[in-house]
């Protein structure tokens, strides 16, 4: 079974890029919905009939089957490599993958209130969700590549300083948006 380690992990890492891919986008969609849902008739209803439909479509063709063969190819992974389990830096990697799949679950909350209308975020509070996604994905590639070699202390303020940057940068678009709305 280990000469077929490579081509599993080769399928491991796609299907982890395509979940993330969809989990990149159906913030943005989510985003664009909010907005959609504050302009007037037939504008309103036309946008959010389409944008509706695109987020369905995202999630359910390509993030869901994604995650789910992400994993699969992660457990025969592990099944494969068990030795993996008593090491610190899979440990630390496996409770962001908690993490990731709790982000998940809450993508999946709102996408089922926006396809009834329900709006109980702002697209500025949607615009920094989307960026939880970005600091799981740093942290696991880091922990992954670097292991054992980057000291804990370092690789935490690294998470923090990036999620310190990525709000700082939404703040800058949205007073760049707010001086010019067709920024």
């Amino acid at each position: 079974m280990l000469e077929y380690y490579n081509y599993i992990k080769a399928l491991h890492l796609i299907f982890v890029i395509t979940w993330f891919a969809g989990l990149f986008y159906i913030p943005r969609l989510f985003v664009y919905q909010i907005e959609a849902f504050q302009k007037p008739s037939p504008e309103k209803e036309i946008l959010g009939k389409q944008l509706k439909l695109m987020a369905k479509r995202l999630w359910f063709i390509i993030t869901w089957p994604s995650s789910i063969l992400a994993t699969l190819f992660a457990v025969w992974l592990l099944i494969l490599m068990p030795a993996w389990l008593q090491q610190p830096w899979m440990h630390v990697k496996l409770g962001f993958i908690v993490l990731l799949f709790v982000y998940h679950g809450m993508c999946h909350r709102i996408y089922k209130q926006l396809q009834h209308d329900i709006i109980k975020w702002t697209s500025n509070q949607m615009r920094m969700w989307n960026e939880g996604s970005t600091i799981i994905l740093f942290s696991v590639i880091f922990l992954v590549i670097v292991r054992d070699a980057v000291n804990w202390i370092y690789g935490v303020l690294g998470i923090v300083s990036l999620a310190i940057l990525l709000m700082l940068g939404i703040k800058l678009y949205k007073r760049i948006r707010d001086k010019n709305p067709n920024a």
